[in-house]
């Protein structure tokens, strides 16, 4: 069943939806900006969540396609990931950095920063800046607080390794914005 948002059908596999996300923009209560960095995560996938099957923290990856999971990490930061694939398969993607474009002055209340290069640059920076905590999670994408704005021009996808994970390293689920300069880090060992 397809779930198509800013032209993408969330039903596609992780890997895919990661790389169209780039340049889309996402907005949380109107404040946001264009995702230039992702990460593709799948059930088969030993990094991921969902790889050793449903729990109650991971229930809602489970679910339908284009709906937010909102986990802790390290039990200090939100991560923010957008549901994929059909119910029932565990995938979704990471939205690692964003562009920051809109609502920047409750960015830099929240994050207690000026710096737009700061903002934004990694999920944690990323959910403090938009307000995203685990009231956001099993919310759909299509409706508010969220909106997803498809991409207003082509860009060049980079692909990579994904960094802060300890298994399945070298897989290049990594996606990034070439050039971009909003990204958590730059991309090493870049693929096409």
């Amino acid at each position: 069943m397809k779930k198509i948002l800013a032209g993408i059908d969330f039903a596609d596999d992780s890997s895919s939806v990661a790389r169209q996300l780039i340049g889309v923009t996402v907005l949380v209560d109107g404040v946001g900006g264009r995702i230039v960095e992702t990460e593709a995560y799948d059930r088969l996938d030993p990094a991921s969540h969902t790889y050793g099957g449903v729990t109650p923290r991971n229930a809602v990856m489970f679910g339908p396609p284009a709906h937010a999971y909102v986990y802790r990490s390290y039990g200090m930061h939100w991560c923010l990931n957008f549901v994929c694939r059909e119910a029932g398969h565990g995938a979704g993607v990471l939205i690692r950095a964003i562009e920051p474009v809109e609502g920047l002055d409750a960015m830099r209340e929240r994050r207690g920063v000026e710096g737009e290069r700061l903002l934004c640059s990694g999920p944690g920076k990323l959910c403090q800046a938009l307000g995203v905590s685990h009231l956001h999670n099993r919310l759909a994408l299509d409706a508010p607080p969220f909106q997803l704005l498809a991409r207003e021009e082509e860009v060049t996808v980079h692909a990579g390794p994904r960094i802060g994970i300890s298994k399945a390293m070298d897989t290049p689920w990594r996606f990034v914005l070439a050039g971009s300069p909003y990204l958590s880090k730059p991309l090493r060992a870049p693929v096409v």
